[in-house]
């Protein structure tokens, strides 16, 4: 569906700009633009890189199997009816990492994993599980302590101070972590407590 929406949006503003007579702003644009996209994403390479290893020598220190360990309690009212020692907590726990250190490219392969694991546990049933929808609104909203695509980011483009973002973010992403789980939960009661009238 997104495709069509995508071919749709691409169609319309190139109409628009032969109406108009503007295909050569449009053409410009449209070369500027994947000259930019390009130059941002190595910028984005050596800093994700860089981040990556460090999270790969966290890992291999202990510190993420500490984090994980701090987060299980939490992780266990949030993900009820996922058995402890069950490979998606595991991953659950990953990708909750992951996303607190901003390395939302890390969390991805974890997250999908999780899905894969809670579908498993859920039956293989094509509807989402509560602990499957309960993911996905942590992934989204996930709380954020060091937003390193962001710094990168503000790095790039010569920011004075680019780690001026990270209290701002830690607050932001925590309200929208509360916001998320709370959410999560009122229509899940919502829902149970429908289911029994």
């Amino acid at each position: 569906m997104i495709n069509y929406i995508w071919v749709g949006m691409l169609v319309i503003g190139i109409v628009f700009a032969a109406i108009n007579g503007t295909m050569e702003e449009v053409n410009e644009a449209i070369f500027t633009g994947a000259k930019e996209a390009v130059a941002i994403c190595i910028g984005l390479i050596s800093i994700l890189v860089f981040w990556l290893g460090l999270m790969r020598v966290a890992q291999q220190a202990g510190l993420l199997k500490g984090l994980s360990r701090l987060m299980r309690p939490v992780a266990k009212r949030l993900f009820p009816e996922v058995p402890p020692d069950h490979p998606a907590m595991g991953y659950i726990l990953s990708n909750m990492s992951a996303n607190m250190f901003g390395l939302g490219n890390a969390a991805t392969p974890m997250g999908i994993k999780a899905m894969e694991q809670l579908k498993e546990l859920n039956g293989g049933k094509d509807s989402a599980s509560r602990s499957m929808i309960t993911l996905l609104a942590i992934n989204t909203a996930s709380i954020t302590l060091i937003p390193t695509t962001v710094i990168s980011i503000r790095m790039n483009y010569g920011s004075v101070s680019p780690t001026d973002i990270v209290g701002t973010t830690l607050v932001a992403t925590a309200c929208s972590t509360v916001g998320a789980i709370a959410i999560d939960r009122f229509f899940y009661y919502r829902r149970v407590r429908k289911g029994r009238e």
